[in-house]
């Protein structure tokens, strides 16, 4: 059998995995990515309208679940994770977010140097091929691998939550990913002619026509490591177990739930963890599986009082009628992912930036794409953006096959429960608005009697879901932070030639959805990598509401 080796190895050939091969690998250094999941090749996974589909299909997911969520009723929580190339940017809902300015402000105000967001702004714009036409062409690029468009916002719903904001008093936004986030506006989406555009597209396909570039499908089990130096990882395919040696780095991209996995299976977390199933301590770090963070949100569901949202093609015969168009064309309904409009604003005066984040839908359904209105409806997804609860990921087994133990810890910290009654009290108002005067009818998520906090924090008790965004597992800050995993170069506190570089490392969640901040991690680590210094940094300021501190909106 031929040895398997190259200059770098990377585990995972998700969102930041497929941008750190195509990195290294145009320089001429050899490059072997390893990824249990297989190909993206399908209309499941290629078609935007479909995108209800492939993270319900195991074949593409993980299918990992929280434990029983404590302050949600004991629920067990879906939290699915790409098992394909292109990772979770193959399996979502497509929505492009960057975060804003303040999250990476934050970021180096934590020990994360060289990460404030003058420092990642050049890498967003370096990554992007935006085809916006309201915006400022400073803060956006143009040129990039990862195509980043907007939808037509033909629907009259859609086109209604945008002028409800505006008419609650909130700004509109020409561009959210821009100078200023806060307002209501288009959505964007990694979609470019009519397709799903994902990692494995934008970057990982391209590499793999290198010669340098390989991909080789198998199940990471443990990164091998010998007196402090990783120097290869064990894999297991085809029921044999082999090892890949790297010549220089070994590089763990593999997700926030399975990179802690696979670092705490090397040796490589709490001691007293590993001890308890026999792994042999190389690094004590407390950190890894740690910091777990992520979003929640709760849909608010109308009835529409009019035929104009999804639901007439919410049929076998529609949904047929749609994958032919797409499949012939490339055009019509298949082609989006109807997340069209959006909206930032804050919870309350007070607070400097957004912390709530709005997904318009027209169409009122379950995050299964099946419909819960028994006919025509819309609905927002909205929750908070910064959440105070922490939880954590740990091993189950010393077994690489069994899934690790996910504990969010949904809602523990009380500012939760204001923060997502404010969420739901202020969509309630959106929906009022004279927009939907002739659109909206009744409420059917919460329900129009769901009014006192108790009443309300049942509803998030009993109807909140994942947004799908977890990360901080690996938190990158100083390399004397105990709580460290990575320092500022993405490398691994305590072991030589090995990094984490995905949304493990966030030391705190990013203002909205993590594909465009994991995919530019991936950019900005492969020039740390590769030893090259940073792009220089772009000082651009950001909007903030000049009377943030006295008003709402």
């Amino acid at each position: 059998m031929q040895k398997l080796e190259a200059d770098f190895v990377i585990v995972g050939a998700g969102s930041a995995g497929c941008a750190m091969a195509s990195r290294l690998s145009e320089t001429g250094a050899s490059v072997l990515v390893i990824e249990y999941g297989g190909s993206d090749a399908g209309p499941f996974i290629q078609m935007p309208a479909a995108m209800s589909y492939p993270m319900n299909m195991d074949r593409y997911d993980w299918g990992f679940w929280s434990e029983p969520e404590p302050n949600l009723g004991g629920r067990r929580l879906a939290c699915p994770r790409g098992k394909v190339i292109g990772g979770s940017s193959s399996i979502n809902g497509m929505v492009y977010v960057r975060g804003h300015a303040r999250d990476y402000d934050t970021w180096a105000e934590m020990g994360a140097h060289g990460w404030s967001f003058a420092d990642v702004l050049p890498y967003f714009r370096r990554m992007e091929n935006w085809h916006g036409k309201d915006g400022d062409s400073a803060w956006r690029g143009s040129d990039g691998p990862l195509h980043i468009s907007r939808g037509p916002r033909k629907n009259p719903l859609v086109r209604a939550f945008v002028k409800a904001g505006e008419q609650a008093g909130y700004p509109v936004t020409h561009d959210y990913n821009g100078r200023q986030q806060e307002g209501f506006g288009a959505m964007e989406a990694t979609i470019w002619n009519g397709r799903r555009w994902s990692a494995a597209n934008a970057y990982l396909k391209p590499a793999l026509k290198r010669n340098g570039c390989r991909l080789v499908r198998a199940l990471a089990e443990k990164v091998e490591i010998e007196d402090g130096r990783a120097t290869g990882v064990r894999i297991r395919r085809g029921g044999k177990s082999e090892v890949v040696t790297a010549r220089r780095e070994i590089i763990i991209a593999a997700s926030a739930i399975n990179s802690p996995k696979l670092l705490m299976l090397s040796g490589v977390g709490p001691s007293s963890d590993l001890a308890a199933h026999g792994i042999q301590v190389v690094a004590d770090r407390p950190g890894v599986g740690q910091n777990l963070q992520d979003h929640l949100e709760i849909l608010v569901q109308m009835k529409a009082k009019q035929p104009v949202s999804l639901y007439s093609y919410w049929s076998l015969f529609g949904k047929g009628l749609i994958g032919a168009q797409w499949l012939l064309t490339g055009r019509g309904i298949g082609a989006s992912n109807h997340f069209e409009n959006c909206g930032f604003i804050r919870s309350r005066a007070g607070i400097d930036y957004p912390d709530i984040e709005f997904h318009f839908l027209p169409i009122a359904m379950r995050y299964d794409g099946k419909s819960t209105s028994g006919g025509h409806g819309f609905q927002a997804h909205v929750g908070p953006t910064r959440s105070k609860s922490r939880g954590a990921v740990t091993l189950r087994s010393a077994n690489p096959m069994d899934a690790p133990a996910i504990r969010f810890n949904y809602m523990s910290h009380p500012d939760d429960w204001e923060e997502f009654r404010a969420c739901i009290r202020l969509t309630r108002e959106l929906f009022a608005q004279d927009a939907f005067s002739s659109l909206a009818g009744k409420e059917i998520l919460p329900g129009s009697s769901v009014q006192s906090d108790a009443e309300l924090d049942a509803i998030v008790r009993d109807h909140a879901e994942s947004a799908y965004h977890p990360c901080g597992t690996a938190r990158m800050g100083r390399r004397d932070d105990s709580m460290a995993v990575v320092d500022a170069e993405c490398r691994v506190i305590g072991v030589d030639r090995l990094r984490v570089a995905d949304s493990s490392v966030f030391p705190q969640i990013t203002n909205g959805n993590l594909n465009g901040p994991s995919i530019m991690l991936g950019e900005k680590a492969a020039d740390h990598i590769l030893g090259r210094d940073p792009l220089p940094p772009l000082n651009l300021e950001p909007w903030i509401h000049p009377n943030w501190q006295t008003d709402q909106r």
